[in-house]
Protein backbone atom coordinates (compact mmCIF):
# COMPACT_ATOMS: atom_id res chain seq x y z
CA UNK A 1 0.00 0.00 0.00
CA UNK A 2 1.34 3.41 -1.04
CA UNK A 3 2.16 5.95 1.66
CA UNK A 4 0.97 9.34 0.37
CA UNK A 5 2.92 12.54 0.79
CA UNK A 6 1.19 15.76 1.85
CA UNK A 7 1.00 17.18 -1.68
CA UNK A 8 -0.49 13.89 -2.96
CA UNK A 9 -3.68 14.17 -0.88
CA UNK A 10 -5.95 14.87 -3.91
CA UNK A 11 -4.67 11.65 -5.52
CA UNK A 12 -5.14 9.77 -2.25
CA UNK A 13 -8.77 10.91 -2.09
CA UNK A 14 -9.45 9.72 -5.63
CA UNK A 15 -7.77 6.35 -5.13
CA UNK A 16 -9.66 5.88 -1.87
CA UNK A 17 -12.91 6.48 -3.76
CA UNK A 18 -11.86 3.91 -6.39
CA UNK A 19 -11.16 1.33 -3.68
CA UNK A 20 -14.54 1.98 -2.05
CA UNK A 21 -16.36 1.57 -5.36
CA UNK A 22 -14.61 -1.71 -6.08
CA UNK A 23 -15.49 -3.03 -2.62
CA UNK A 24 -19.11 -1.94 -2.95
CA UNK A 25 -19.44 -3.59 -6.37
CA UNK A 26 -18.28 -7.03 -5.20
CA UNK A 27 -21.11 -9.51 -5.58
CA UNK A 28 -23.33 -6.79 -7.08
CA UNK A 29 -24.82 -6.94 -10.56
CA UNK A 30 -24.43 -3.20 -11.09
CA UNK A 31 -21.85 -2.39 -13.80
CA UNK A 32 -19.57 0.40 -12.56
CA UNK A 33 -16.69 -0.30 -14.95
CA UNK A 34 -17.16 2.98 -16.83
CA UNK A 35 -17.15 5.00 -13.59
CA UNK A 36 -14.04 3.17 -12.37
CA UNK A 37 -12.32 3.80 -15.68
CA UNK A 38 -13.18 7.49 -15.49
CA UNK A 39 -11.88 7.84 -11.93
CA UNK A 40 -8.72 5.85 -12.67
CA UNK A 41 -8.00 8.06 -15.67
CA UNK A 42 -8.60 11.18 -13.59
CA UNK A 43 -6.28 9.88 -10.86
CA UNK A 44 -3.52 9.06 -13.37
CA UNK A 45 -3.81 12.49 -15.01
CA UNK A 46 -3.73 14.24 -11.64
CA UNK A 47 -0.68 12.26 -10.53
CA UNK A 48 1.14 13.10 -13.77
CA UNK A 49 0.23 16.78 -13.38
CA UNK A 50 1.46 16.92 -9.78
CA UNK A 51 4.75 15.15 -10.54
CA UNK A 52 5.31 17.26 -13.63
CA UNK A 53 5.61 20.42 -11.54
CA UNK A 54 7.16 19.41 -8.21
CA UNK A 55 9.01 22.07 -6.24
CA UNK A 56 12.57 21.33 -4.99
CA UNK A 57 11.19 20.75 -1.48
CA UNK A 58 8.58 18.32 -2.78
CA UNK A 59 11.29 16.46 -4.71
CA UNK A 60 13.25 16.25 -1.46
CA UNK A 61 10.25 14.57 0.15
CA UNK A 62 9.96 12.12 -2.76
CA UNK A 63 13.68 11.32 -2.50
CA UNK A 64 13.13 10.45 1.17
CA UNK A 65 9.94 8.46 0.67
CA UNK A 66 10.01 5.40 2.97
CA UNK A 67 9.00 3.11 0.11
CA UNK A 68 11.57 4.43 -2.35
CA UNK A 69 13.83 1.63 -3.65
CA UNK A 70 17.17 1.32 -1.90
CA UNK A 71 20.39 -0.55 -2.67
CA UNK A 72 18.98 -4.03 -1.97
CA UNK A 73 16.00 -3.35 -4.26
CA UNK A 74 18.25 -2.29 -7.13
CA UNK A 75 20.36 -5.40 -6.58
CA UNK A 76 17.24 -7.57 -6.77
CA UNK A 77 15.78 -5.96 -9.89
CA UNK A 78 18.72 -4.64 -11.93
CA UNK A 79 21.80 -6.73 -11.11
CA UNK A 80 22.60 -10.42 -10.91
CA UNK A 81 24.96 -12.71 -8.99
CA UNK A 82 25.64 -10.17 -6.24
CA UNK A 83 28.33 -11.41 -3.84
CA UNK A 84 28.61 -9.08 -0.80
CA UNK A 85 32.05 -8.42 0.62
CA UNK A 86 32.30 -7.15 4.20
CA UNK A 87 34.77 -5.44 6.47
CA UNK A 88 37.39 -2.75 6.07
CA UNK A 89 40.31 -4.87 7.40
CA UNK A 90 40.95 -2.16 10.01
CA UNK A 91 38.03 -1.93 12.40
CA UNK A 92 34.91 -3.82 11.41
CA UNK A 93 31.83 -4.04 9.20
CA UNK A 94 29.59 -1.08 8.41
CA UNK A 95 26.16 -2.06 7.07
CA UNK A 96 25.27 1.45 5.91
CA UNK A 97 27.60 0.98 2.94
CA UNK A 98 27.20 -2.30 1.09
CA UNK A 99 29.34 -3.61 -1.74
CA UNK A 100 30.56 -6.61 -3.64
CA UNK A 101 30.87 -8.32 -7.00
CA UNK A 102 27.83 -8.28 -9.28
CA UNK A 103 26.85 -8.74 -12.89
CA UNK A 104 25.15 -6.15 -15.09
CA UNK A 105 24.01 -8.00 -18.17
CA UNK A 106 27.08 -9.86 -19.42
CA UNK A 107 29.51 -7.55 -17.63
CA UNK A 108 31.10 -8.21 -14.23
CA UNK A 109 31.27 -5.11 -12.03
CA UNK A 110 32.04 -3.96 -8.51
CA UNK A 111 28.81 -2.59 -7.03
CA UNK A 112 28.90 -0.27 -4.00
CA UNK A 113 26.17 1.81 -2.40
CA UNK A 114 24.29 3.09 0.62
CA UNK A 115 21.51 1.01 2.16
CA UNK A 116 18.92 2.78 4.34
CA UNK A 117 16.65 -0.14 5.20
CA UNK A 118 12.85 -0.43 4.91
CA UNK A 119 11.54 -0.92 8.45
CA UNK A 120 12.61 0.08 11.94
CA UNK A 121 14.80 -2.97 12.48
CA UNK A 122 16.63 -2.76 9.15
CA UNK A 123 16.98 1.02 9.33
CA UNK A 124 18.69 0.73 12.70
CA UNK A 125 20.92 -2.08 11.41
CA UNK A 126 21.92 -0.02 8.37
CA UNK A 127 22.17 3.19 10.43
CA UNK A 128 19.71 4.92 8.07
CA UNK A 129 22.31 4.83 5.30
CA UNK A 130 24.77 7.06 7.20
CA UNK A 131 28.20 5.55 6.66
CA UNK A 132 30.89 5.35 9.33
CA UNK A 133 34.65 5.44 8.67
CA UNK A 134 34.81 1.66 8.32
CA UNK A 135 32.16 1.86 5.59
CA UNK A 136 34.17 4.30 3.51
CA UNK A 137 37.35 2.31 4.11
CA UNK A 138 35.50 -0.79 2.93
CA UNK A 139 34.51 1.12 -0.21
CA UNK A 140 38.16 2.02 -0.79
CA UNK A 141 39.16 -1.63 -0.40
CA UNK A 142 36.54 -2.72 -2.91
CA UNK A 143 37.53 -0.04 -5.42
CA UNK A 144 41.16 -1.12 -5.19
CA UNK A 145 40.08 -4.73 -5.68
CA UNK A 146 38.06 -3.72 -8.74
CA UNK A 147 41.14 -2.03 -10.15
CA UNK A 148 43.25 -5.17 -9.66
CA UNK A 149 40.68 -7.33 -11.45
CA UNK A 150 39.94 -4.76 -14.14
CA UNK A 151 36.28 -4.44 -13.19
CA UNK A 152 34.27 -1.23 -13.69
CA UNK A 153 32.84 0.33 -10.52
CA UNK A 154 29.16 1.25 -10.16
CA UNK A 155 27.96 3.17 -7.11
CA UNK A 156 24.41 3.89 -5.92
CA UNK A 157 24.33 6.92 -3.63
CA UNK A 158 21.50 7.40 -1.14
CA UNK A 159 22.44 9.04 2.16
CA UNK A 160 21.51 12.12 4.15
CA UNK A 161 25.23 12.33 4.97
CA UNK A 162 28.00 10.46 6.75
CA UNK A 163 27.31 9.51 10.37
CA UNK A 164 28.13 12.55 12.60
CA UNK A 165 28.51 10.68 15.90
CA UNK A 166 31.44 11.15 18.27
CA UNK A 167 32.68 7.58 17.75
CA UNK A 168 32.83 8.13 13.98
CA UNK A 169 34.90 11.27 14.45
CA UNK A 170 37.19 9.41 16.84
CA UNK A 171 37.79 6.77 14.18
CA UNK A 172 38.67 9.34 11.51
CA UNK A 173 35.46 10.11 9.63
CA UNK A 174 36.79 13.12 7.71
CA UNK A 175 39.96 11.30 6.69
CA UNK A 176 38.00 8.23 5.55
CA UNK A 177 35.68 10.37 3.40
CA UNK A 178 38.63 12.21 1.87
CA UNK A 179 40.45 8.93 1.14
CA UNK A 180 37.35 7.45 -0.46
CA UNK A 181 36.95 10.52 -2.69
CA UNK A 182 40.63 10.24 -3.60
CA UNK A 183 40.21 6.53 -4.41
CA UNK A 184 37.35 7.33 -6.81
CA UNK A 185 39.40 9.96 -8.61
CA UNK A 186 42.48 7.70 -8.85
CA UNK A 187 40.66 4.66 -10.25
CA UNK A 188 42.15 3.24 -13.45
CA UNK A 189 38.89 1.51 -14.39
CA UNK A 190 35.56 2.96 -15.51
CA UNK A 191 33.26 4.32 -12.81
CA UNK A 192 29.60 5.33 -13.01
CA UNK A 193 27.87 6.86 -9.97
CA UNK A 194 24.11 7.40 -9.61
CA UNK A 195 22.30 9.51 -7.03
CA UNK A 196 19.24 7.31 -6.49
CA UNK A 197 17.66 9.10 -3.51
CA UNK A 198 19.36 11.61 -1.25
CA UNK A 199 22.89 12.71 -2.07
CA UNK A 200 23.98 14.44 1.11
CA UNK A 201 27.29 16.20 1.74
CA UNK A 202 30.71 14.49 1.73
CA UNK A 203 29.07 11.21 2.60
CA UNK A 204 27.66 11.19 -0.94
CA UNK A 205 30.65 12.70 -2.76
CA UNK A 206 32.89 9.98 -1.32
CA UNK A 207 31.10 7.45 -3.55
CA UNK A 208 30.16 9.79 -6.40
CA UNK A 209 33.45 11.21 -7.70
CA UNK A 210 33.15 9.35 -11.00
CA UNK A 211 33.72 10.34 -14.61
CA UNK A 212 29.98 9.88 -15.22
CA UNK A 213 27.46 10.95 -12.58
CA UNK A 214 23.80 10.08 -13.15
CA UNK A 215 20.84 11.18 -11.08
CA UNK A 216 17.35 9.78 -10.85
CA UNK A 217 14.61 12.22 -11.80
CA UNK A 218 13.29 12.86 -8.29
CA UNK A 219 16.57 12.46 -6.38
CA UNK A 220 18.30 15.41 -4.66
CA UNK A 221 22.00 16.20 -4.28
CA UNK A 222 23.44 18.92 -2.04
CA UNK A 223 26.20 19.88 0.37
CA UNK A 224 23.72 20.06 3.27
CA UNK A 225 20.07 19.21 3.83
CA UNK A 226 17.51 21.99 3.22
CA UNK A 227 16.62 21.85 6.93
CA UNK A 228 20.28 22.22 7.91
CA UNK A 229 20.74 25.14 5.54
CA UNK A 230 17.59 26.84 6.84
CA UNK A 231 18.69 26.35 10.45
CA UNK A 232 22.00 28.06 9.71
CA UNK A 233 20.65 30.94 7.63
CA UNK A 234 17.29 31.63 9.27
CA UNK A 235 17.67 29.83 12.63
CA UNK A 236 14.60 27.72 11.84
CA UNK A 237 14.05 24.52 9.85
CA UNK A 238 10.63 25.84 8.79
CA UNK A 239 12.40 27.72 5.99
CA UNK A 240 13.52 24.41 4.42
CA UNK A 241 11.33 24.87 1.29
CA UNK A 242 12.97 28.25 0.59
CA UNK A 243 16.41 26.75 1.22
CA UNK A 244 15.74 23.85 -1.17
CA UNK A 245 14.75 26.32 -3.89
CA UNK A 246 17.89 28.41 -3.42
CA UNK A 247 20.29 25.45 -3.15
CA UNK A 248 19.51 24.01 -6.60
CA UNK A 249 19.19 20.45 -5.31
CA UNK A 250 17.18 18.93 -8.16
CA UNK A 251 18.45 16.84 -11.06
CA UNK A 252 17.35 19.44 -13.60
CA UNK A 253 19.24 22.23 -11.82
CA UNK A 254 22.37 20.15 -11.36
CA UNK A 255 22.41 19.01 -14.98
CA UNK A 256 22.27 22.66 -16.02
CA UNK A 257 25.19 23.44 -13.68
CA UNK A 258 27.27 20.54 -14.96
CA UNK A 259 27.37 18.75 -11.59
CA UNK A 260 25.72 15.66 -13.09
CA UNK A 261 25.79 14.25 -16.61
CA UNK A 262 22.43 12.56 -17.10
CA UNK A 263 18.93 12.37 -15.61
CA UNK A 264 17.39 8.90 -15.33
CA UNK A 265 13.57 9.04 -15.73
CA UNK A 266 11.32 7.56 -13.04
CA UNK A 267 7.84 6.05 -13.35
CA UNK A 268 5.01 8.59 -13.06
CA UNK A 269 4.52 9.24 -9.37
CA UNK A 270 8.10 8.39 -8.40
CA UNK A 271 10.27 5.29 -8.17
CA UNK A 272 8.42 4.12 -5.06
CA UNK A 273 5.29 3.45 -7.14
CA UNK A 274 7.10 0.96 -9.39
CA UNK A 275 10.55 0.06 -8.00
CA UNK A 276 11.11 -2.67 -10.58
CA UNK A 277 10.50 -0.38 -13.56
CA UNK A 278 12.70 2.32 -11.99
CA UNK A 279 15.52 -0.19 -11.43
CA UNK A 280 15.35 -1.55 -14.98
CA UNK A 281 15.49 1.97 -16.44
CA UNK A 282 18.53 2.71 -14.29
CA UNK A 283 20.14 -0.58 -15.32
CA UNK A 284 19.86 0.33 -18.99
CA UNK A 285 21.27 3.83 -18.41
CA UNK A 286 24.29 2.52 -16.49
CA UNK A 287 24.91 -0.16 -19.13
CA UNK A 288 24.92 2.50 -21.88
CA UNK A 289 27.46 4.59 -19.99
CA UNK A 290 29.73 1.59 -19.32
CA UNK A 291 29.63 0.55 -22.98
CA UNK A 292 31.33 3.85 -23.81
CA UNK A 293 33.67 4.08 -20.82
CA UNK A 294 35.17 0.58 -20.79
CA UNK A 295 36.71 1.23 -24.22
CA UNK A 296 38.76 4.14 -22.83
CA UNK A 297 42.26 3.71 -21.46
CA UNK A 298 43.35 4.50 -17.91
CA UNK A 299 44.77 7.92 -18.70
CA UNK A 300 41.67 9.03 -20.58
CA UNK A 301 39.38 7.97 -17.72
CA UNK A 302 41.43 9.83 -15.12
CA UNK A 303 41.64 12.95 -17.31
CA UNK A 304 37.88 12.77 -17.83
CA UNK A 305 37.31 12.79 -14.06
CA UNK A 306 39.81 15.57 -13.51
CA UNK A 307 38.29 17.76 -16.22
CA UNK A 308 34.70 17.27 -15.06
CA UNK A 309 35.36 18.10 -11.40
CA UNK A 310 37.72 21.00 -12.03
CA UNK A 311 35.23 22.42 -14.49
CA UNK A 312 32.16 22.32 -12.24
CA UNK A 313 32.72 25.78 -10.76
CA UNK A 314 33.58 27.43 -14.07
CA UNK A 315 30.85 29.70 -15.37
CA UNK A 316 28.42 28.98 -12.51
CA UNK A 317 27.39 32.64 -12.28
CA UNK A 318 26.61 32.69 -15.98
CA UNK A 319 24.68 29.40 -15.87
CA UNK A 320 22.47 30.43 -12.96
CA UNK A 321 21.32 33.70 -14.54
Amino acid sequence: MISYLEFEKPVAALESRITELRAAAEGDDVDISSELERLEGKSADLLASIYGSLTPWQKTQVARHPMRPHFRDFVAYAFEDFIPLGGDRYYGEDEAIVGGFARLGDRRIMLIGHEKGHDTESRLRHNFGMGKPEGYRKAIRLMEMASRFGLPVVTLVDTSGAFPGVEAEERGQAEAIARSTEACLALDVAMVATIVGEGGSGGAVALASAERVLMMEHAVYSVISPEGCASILWRTAEKAPEAAEAMKVTARDLLKLGVIDRIVPEPVGGAHRDPRAAALTLRDAIAEELDTLVAMDRGALQRMREDRFLGIGAGVERKTK
